[in-house]
């Protein structure tokens, strides 16, 4: 049986985009073993929160490495329009939820707004979605009151983590989780944390499930992962630095798609 893992998480964070490279890591070792939902935090409901955000993520770029453009925005954006329609294919296109999640990703950390209709389009036709039919499931109901659930649960933290209340966030009385976090069978473990922490609690919660060894090459995982990995997200695979992820992606011949302050890779 698959291990229920609830991410809670927010596009517009670039503290969850620097953890990606974590859960490349935990997807490649778990595979199937792993069954994932993902929801969504709407971190800029918050007051401050949107301006807080347009700062940018200069330190977060140097010390983890993601293809994070470190400039300001040029403005403050909600991602309530992003959180929605990430809301919106996971209740009507499930298969494809992650991978608009991840384009949105991608492109919010290049510089753009989530809250940009033309952004939001762009990120839907990359994963071959038709834009018009995603903007009538987000208008819909039903997908508000999914987000409205998302953004409950995100409010409502398990005990656990009210006990590590450094690990959360949001406005005194009304704490959140943070991005990412998550709940892995019945356990939570909230905040920024090493691969580690997961790895540990999925083997007391499912010690038979099988963890595949690292890949014997760079070819193999980026012809696994489907999709353009950065530097940071293969390093963390390889169990290597992000200078000898990189040697090894030249090496290997692979595409460097420059982005941010560093580069996605394909095979």
């Amino acid at each position: 049986m698959p291990l229920d893992v609830t991410l809670f998480t927010d596009p517009a964070c670039p503290f969850a985009f620097s953890a990606e490279p974590v859960r490349v890591r935990l997807r490649w070792h778990y595979g199937d073993g792993l069954r994932w939902t993902v929801r969504m935090i709407v971190l800029t409901r918050e007051a401050g929160e949107a301006a807080k955000l347009a700062e940018g993520a200069p330190t977060l770029q140097r010390r983890h490495g993601m293809p994070i453009d470190p400039r300001p925005y040029a403005r403050p954006a909600s991602s309530e329009p992003a959180c929605r329609a990430v809301v919106a294919v996971r209740e009507h296109r499930p298969a494809l939820a992650e991978a608009l999640l991840r384009r949105l990703r991608v492109r919010v950390m290049a510089g753009g707004l989530l809250d940009d209709p033309g952004l939001i389009a762009g990120a839907a036709s990359d994963v071959g979605l038709d834009p018009d039919e995603l903007e009538r499931w987000s208008s819909t109901s039903a997908v508000a009151e999914a987000l409205e659930a998302d953004a409950a649960a995100a409010r409502d933290p398990l005990p656990a983590a009210r006990a590590l209340e450094h690990k959360l966030g949001g406005p005194p009385g009304a704490r959140r989780y943070t991005a990412p976090s998550y709940v892995i069978g019945g356990s939570v473990i909230p905040g920024f944390n090493p691969v580690e922490a997961y790895e540990t609690v999925i083997a007391n919660l499912a010690p038979e499930l099988p963890r595949r060894p690292r890949p014997e090459s760079v070819g193999e995982l980026l012809e696994w992962s489907g999709i353009p990995l950065a530097t940071a997200e293969v390093a963390a695979v390889l169990g290597a630095g992000r200078d000898d992820a990189r040697r090894a992606l030249e090496a290997a011949g692979a595409s460097e798609h420059p982005a941010g302050a560093d580069a996605y890779w394909s095979a």
